[in-house]
């Protein structure tokens, strides 16, 4: 008795402390959902990322599907109905079925790109910020470069020479957020290679790419982390206005194809159910992903905290 006694005591706090870490009131997620906004924004994101995994079976028709009526005729530039939610196009495609798409591509250009420009910017950041010298001249006029290009007339250019593409869009995407996050881990990286851990990692022989990523990369995680974040809007946003002003993917239907659709055929005005919709959907995804990310600025910096 006394041993299973004992052992469940040990066990009992393990699993407190686990919880703890990720729904304390001190954690990530805790830091999030103590305000209305952050907890709302966190709500909103996850009803988001349930649509864009489960849309092939929320969504009532596919993304290019054209409905009919009983008679089997094309339902065209209809008003909502109890049929068809948010109304149709002036081709007869449904709105709500184009939305509820529209968001896996939305999250999925948002997360790819974030993730792949966070760990690329993250690794120019510490070969320059820790080696210094001609390491770090090249690397640093390399994004001085990345800096002076401006992405929508770049990426316009880019698109009309090659074939327009999910993946295309994604890679420019990329190439132009990883410079802002190679900027700020680089000043991370110079002043944490100057620390005292640093210097006893030296002295006991471990050599610099030990170093880089056992000592120094933990220490930026937390602020790559924070660019991924912010990655995520600014990726949905782009991506966006690049499929709006008409050089997204035509075979992926994206809230930006959406209003492009409704722009071309001049039913910015007329047909509201139309254009709504997809604004909307836009406007909360990217102000729940700047809602979250403002509150896990706090996590980085308890000075932000509101007790």
């Amino acid at each position: 008795m006394t041993i299973l006694a004992s052992s469940a005591a040990t066990t009992e706090p393990t699993t407190q402390g686990y919880l703890s870490r990720w729904f304390g009131k001190t954690s990530p997620l805790g830091v999030v959902t103590r305000t209305a906004g952050g907890a709302f924004s966190l709500g909103v994101l996850a009803i988001f990322i349930l649509i864009a995994i489960f849309a092939p079976l929320i969504a009532p028709h596919g993304p290019f599907d054209i409905v009919r009526d009983a008679a089997h005729h094309v339902v065209r530039l209809s008003p909502p109905t109890l049929a068809n939610w948010f109304g149709t196009t002036n081709w007869g495609m449904d709105v709500l079925s184009q939305v509820i798409w529209g968001t896996r591509v939305a999250l999925l250009v948002g997360l790819i790109s974030a993730i792949a420009s966070a760990v690329f910017g993250t690794t120019v950041g510490l070969v320059a910020g820790y080696f210094g010298g001609i390491v770090d001249d090249i690397l640093m006029r390399a994004t001085d470069i990345a800096f002076a290009i401006p992405f929508l007339p770049f990426a316009m250019v880019v698109i009309s020479m090659a074939r327009p593409s999910l993946g295309l869009v994604i890679a420019l995407i990329v190439a132009f957020m990883w410079r802002i996050t190679a900027r700020v881990i680089r000043a991370q990286v110079l002043s944490l290679r100057t620390r005292t851990f640093v210097r006893a990692a030296k002295a006991s022989g471990a050599g610099p790419l030990r170093i880089v990523w056992r000592h120094i990369l933990p220490n930026v995680l937390p602020l790559s982390f924070l660019y991924v974040a912010v990655g995520v809007q600014s990726g949905v946003m782009l991506e966006a206005a690049l499929s709006f002003l008409g050089f997204g993917d035509p075979n992926q239907q994206s809230w930006g194809y959406i209003l492009n659709a409704a722009f071309k055929a001049g039913a910015m005005r007329t047909a509201w159910w139309w254009v709504l919709p997809p604004s909307i959907a836009l406007a909360l995804l990217v102000t729940s992903v700047f809602m979250i990310t403002r509150a896990y600025e706090e996590v980085l910096n308890p000075r932000l905290r509101m007790e």
